[in-house]
This record gives structure tokens, sequence and C-alpha cells, in this order.
């Protein structure tokens, strides 16, 4: 498993990958070693994600009748949503990859979208505490929240066109492609998982 420091390093050159900087190159792993060890990023989302299962299940709790319990059925449940919202568009992403001649990119892809969801998933989180504390400010913390998958879409794509070069149309597709199922794929898998708090 990555250190804390190896961590640190990936998104640092992530970022500075973001900002348009070829150093940041020197930082990550493109190889496909990295990109299997970049699965680890899952593990290191765990906390964040945790801060947003609880929200959510309050959320649900909401919405049902007095004395109802939740048993580890709904965190089991949660589990598989999590993990077809993180792997399904990676698999999209992979065959993209063979159908418009991006094999050789595409562990920087996953390398690319498992790390850089560390960031993102803790900027959530801590989102998902702000609305169990100060549920006066969905408003704004909707916006922000926003705001955050618009910065998302923005870094992949800086960064995916770094890697790629400038193929405009290849990078935003294959930017869509690691956000937009994700996003659909919530919706239909919490009201069939049965945690759609509604």
């Amino acid at each position: 498993m990555p250190s804390f420091s190896e961590v640190k390093l990936y998104v640092l050159g992530l970022w500075l990958l973001v900002k348009g900087d070829r150093a940041g190159l020197a930082l990550v792993d493109f190889t496909d070693r990295g990109m299997m060890r970049s699965f680890w990023a899952i593990v290191w989302c765990i906390p964040a994600i945790g801060f947003s299962w609880i929200w959510w299940r309050l959320a649900f709790l909401e919405t049902m009748p007095p004395g109802f319990r939740l048993g580890g059925i709904f965190f089991f449940r949660m589990a598989l949503l999590e993990a077809s919202n993180w792997l399904v568009p990676l698999v999209l992403a992979g065959l993209m990859a063979l159908t418009m001649g991006l094999a050789r990119q595409f562990p920087a892809i996953v390398f690319t979208a498992n790390w850089l969801s560390v960031p993102f998933s803790y900027l959530y989180g801590l989102l998902s505490i702000l609305l169990v504390l100060m549920p006066g400010l969905t408003g704004l913390i909707a916006l922000i929240w926003l705001g955050a998958i618009v910065a998302l879409v923005v870094c992949l794509s800086r960064i995916f066109r770094m890697i790629i070069g400038p193929q405009t149309l290849t990078v935003a597709t294959l930017t869509m492609v690691l956000i937009v199922p994700s996003l659909l794929l919530s919706d239909v898998l919490e009201r069939f998982l049965g945690v759609y708090p509604g």
C-alpha cells in the first residue's frame, strides 16, 4: 500500500499536470505497476466515503417512518454502489482506449482517475459533514458540490491533454466517460438497491 508521502507526491504530480507543468510527470507512475497500485486509492478514500455514508444514512432515515431501523445490509448495498461507481467508468474508459488507439495511455488514465479521486473524495466527505451539522446551508453546499464536479472535469481534461496531446474531442470524450456514467449509474443503482432517500 502506498505510504502517505507517496500519495502526496502523486497528488502533487497530478496538480502540476493540471497546471500544465510537465515536471509533474516525474512524480507520478504511469507504468502498469503504477496503474495496479493506484487501486489502493480506494482504501485511502474509505474514511471520506464513510462520512458520505453517514449523511446518506441520515437522509434515508428522514424519509422512513419513526422507529425504522437500518441494518448492515444498508452499508453492504452502499459498498456495492460505491464499487460500481468506481469500476464501471474505468471499464468504459478501457473499452474506449482500445477502440481509439489509446491502449498505451490506459495505465496513465487509470492512475489519474484513481489518485485524483482521493482529494475530491475528501472534499465530498467534508461537504457531507457540513450537511449533517448545518442543514440550513444545503443550497450553498449544493453549489459547492456542483463546483467540485466542474473542477474535477477541468482537472481530468487538463491532465488527459498532457497525456494524450491536443486532441480536444478525444480528451473531452474520455473525461465524460469517467464522469457521466457514474452520475447516471448512481441514480439507477440507488433506486434498484433500495437506498434512495425518497
